[in-house]
């Protein structure tokens, strides 16, 4: 098929179910994106434009989206792989689209330290565009199916990484949207892949019993049919086997071959009414024997992504086992399509737009705050893919939480303050360790008490829900701050100790931000702090710096060799130099790159030093700073020189200030007034509680010299309460 006859099938395609839609903007942008992609071939040798087409004709004819969603899918690689940018697209469609398509495309202008770290983004970026409009998801998993469909093309070893990404993630993405027909496909196409011998296995033992199997379906349809028409129920029937993935899984879990497992079929009756769904089960129930405990009501009960049937397991006439899905015709539009069967269509064809809100979605990026990228991708697939329990109030309110979940979890679903003042649970009216397993139709009672504690350490490693855990997070983070820095530190120390690195090597003020970049946190405490509340461990701190540390060791040595002491210059006298760069003097050193330390922000009037960094020029550090201390510039002699303030110095320099106060009401205004009356640009100002009634406020405020340093810390030491004001350093 020519790019153009494929183009045409998706016209014809969309005219079917929107005629509606605006097929001169689609043609518009079926155009730009054959344009912005001349040139590129896939893997296959065809033209790239192909791939865009083939989206959205999954768009189209899975889905059945707007014009929107269609003129988005030809166009959602035009960002990621041409020089079209967010801009362009908004100019020549609209602000929607190019939202669309920027939330489809990867973050592949970003490096990351790590697969997970990549990984872990694009998913949250993701989320958070599929949390403004769902119609994101719904074109990533189509172009995610429509690349599995051309898998062929690709190494074995992309097959298998793609492929397992595809299992782990865009299936149960799928399955969370209630897409059921992609879901599968997904998972049919991803095992084609990752076990290709047992996949071939399922593929031809079904194959060779093919002519079997269909007489039995036709069989057992023909039954049900002639029994509801006796009866004058308004219905569908029709039978399946079940997918291969669906059977490798129950060969993998229960260990058996294919000939041992009976419940290969599976039949849909579909009918108008809620009361004929329930009228039906009773007509199976006569006809053949059910298998006690397979029966589940997801009408009454439904699942979180608007999954509604009931499904009952019956034995036929022939001994064979096989499960029977009733469901009205609304309900089977969703359970094929979920959340695409939702969308409605405006005049014209434009989405309504309102499924967008899908508050499981904001809370997937709530609970992830403070979790790093192999704990982020976990959650995902605990809190979003697990299966779900059914668990009630003892009012009879309704919580669904992840499988294995515990009354831990239950607390924290139903509040935060419910599970951090939790001393008990209840099941079904007994009380239960907080380890007990939930399981589906328990009644769960937490008990609390204001003079409880506050939770443990070790609920971290009962919880089930990424949920529970980061609200345990979140209260150690903010009650036990000092503790967590001081643990942290301690752990940190002797991690870093057993992996033969040095303390000094880390606090070098020329290694410092390169490490803390590695770790993602803007200073040594904050990386404490999140160690002490779990939020993150001093194995992975110490893992992502040794390589950062050996590498800037081995630099320093060949910086080293490079001058042998023979060869080594005449010292030469410093000559006097006028010349200022950024207010400072540096002594024997003309237009020399200046930058100020973090660590101590010196200002005009401070007696300050300079040191030699590799590459970065000279960083000026004030004389009292722990970093520029009396034994570290012996130890670093040929390093460090004398630099003193110019008479033209800047209009302002950043600093910061840290005051210590008894917490009251009022506290940050009375501050706010203080600056305010003192004419301070302040750029940043974070404060924290301590649990003993104290406050630590930090300041970032930009000063012209030490002398308004001085008035803003007088003015802030006169204020109620205040008992420390300081400038931080180190």
């Amino acid at each position: 098929m020519t790019v153009q006859e494929q183009y045409e099938l998706l016209e014809k395609t969309v005219r079917g179910y929107n005629p509606a839609a605006d097929f001169d903007h689609i043609r518009s942008a079926f155009e730009y994106a054959d344009r912005c992609h001349a040139g590129q071939k896939r893997k296959s040798g065809e033209p790239y434009i192909i791939h865009p087409l083939a989206v959205a004709q999954i768009v189209a004819e899975e889905l059945k989206l707007d014009s929107e969603s269609i003129e988005a899918a030809l166009l959602h690689d035009v960002i990621e792989d041409t020089p079209a940018t967010h801009e362009d697209v908004a100019r020549l469609f609209s602000p929607t689209i190019a939202d669309l398509v920027e939330g489809v495309s990867k973050l592949t202008r970003i490096q990351y330290a790590t697969k997970e770290d990549e990984q872990m983004e694009n998913l949250r970026k993701m989320l958070i565009a599929m949390s403004k409009d769902i119609r994101v998801i719904l074109i990533k998993v189509s172009d995610r199916l429509h690349n599995m469909r051309t898998m062929e093309y690709q190494s074995p070893e992309k097959q298998k990484q793609k492929s397992l990404e595809t299992m782990e993630i865009y299936a149960p993405i799928s399955h969370r949207l209630g897409m059921q027909r992609i879901k599968w496909e997904l998972e049919d196409l991803s095992l084609k892949y990752l076990d290709p011998v047992g996949y071939d296995e399922i593929i031809t033992r079904l194959d060779a019993k093919k002519e079997e199997y269909d007489a039995f379906l036709l069989r057992t349809q023909t039954q049900m049919d002639d029994r509801l028409n006796e009866l004058g129920i308004r219905h569908m029937v029709y039978g399946r086997i079940k997918h291969p993935y669906s059977i490798y899984r129950k060969m993998f879990s229960q260990q058996k071959s294919l000939d041992e497992i009976f419940d290969l079929f599976a039949f849909r009756v579909l009918v108008d009414t809620v009361g004929d769904c329930y009228n039906v089960l009773g007509v199976i129930h006569d006809i053949y024997k059910p298998i006690p405990g397979r029966f589940k009501d997801y009408i009454g009960t439904e699942k979180p992504n608007g999954y509604q049937s009931l499904h009952t397991t019956v034995m036929g006439p022939d001994g064979l086992p096989f499960e029977v899905q009733i469901r009205t015709y609304k309900m089977h539009e969703i359970a094929e399509y979920g959340v695409a069967a939702h969308w409605k269509y405006k005049q014209h064809g434009q989405g309504a737009g309102t499924e967008g809100k899908y508050e499981w979605v904001r809370r997937l990026l709530e609970n992830q705050e403070g979790a790093d990228a192999e704990e982020y991708i976990h959650s995902l697939k605990v809190d979003m893919f697990a299966d779900q329990v059914f668990v009630f109030t003892p009012n009879g309110d309704v919580q669904n939480l992840p499988a294995g979940a515990t009354p831990i979890d239950f607390a924290y679903a139903i509040h935060s303050a419910v599970g951090n003042s939790m001393v008990g649970a209840k099941v079904n009216n007994r009380i239960v360790t907080f380890d007990h397993v939930l399981k589906n139709g328990d009644i769960v009672e937490i008990m609390t008490s204001k003079a409880a504690k506050g939770p443990s350490r070790d609920w971290m490693k009962i919880a089930k829900s990424s949920e529970a855990r980061s609200k345990i997070r979140q209260w150690f983070k903010k009650e036990k701050r000092e503790e967590n820095i001081a643990g942290g530190r301690s752990s940190f120390e002797q991690e870093l100790k057993h992996a033969g690195l040095s303390m000094r090597d880390v606090t070098d003020p020329e290694n410092l931000p390169l490490l803390l970049k590695k770790v993602t946190y803007g200073s040594l405490e904050e990386m404490y702090a999140a160690i002490g509340y779990g939020g993150f461990t001093a194995q992975k701190a110490v893992s992502r710096m040794k390589g950062e540390l050996l590498r800037l060791n081995r630099q320093h040595q060949a910086e080293e060799l490079t001058l042998k002491p023979e060869e080594a210059p005449i010292p030469v006298p410093p000559r006097p130099v006028s010349k200022s760069e950024q207010g400072i003097i540096v002594e024997g050193l003309d237009n020399c790159l200046v930058k100020f330390s973090r660590c101590c922000t010196p200002v005009p009037g401070d007696e300050i030093v300079g040191f030699i960094t590799r590459g970065y020029g000279v960083s000026v550090h004030r004389a009292d700073c722990p970093n520029a201390a009396p034994e570290r510039r012996a130890a670093q002699e040929g390093r460090w020189l004398k630099v003193t303030w110019g008479s033209d110095t800047n209009e302002s320099y950043p600093t910061t200030i840290d005051v210590v106060c008894k917490d009251r009401m009022n506290l940050i205004l009375d501050i706010s007034t203080a600056l305010s009356s003192t004419n301070t640009f302040v750029s940043g100002l974070n404060s924290r509680s301590t649990e003993d009634g104290f406050a630590v406020i930090r300041l970032e405020i930009r000063v012209r010299d030490g002398a308004q340093m001085k008035a803003i810390m007088n003015k802030l030491n006169q204020i109620s309460g205040v008992l420390q004001v300081t400038r931080p350093a180190g």
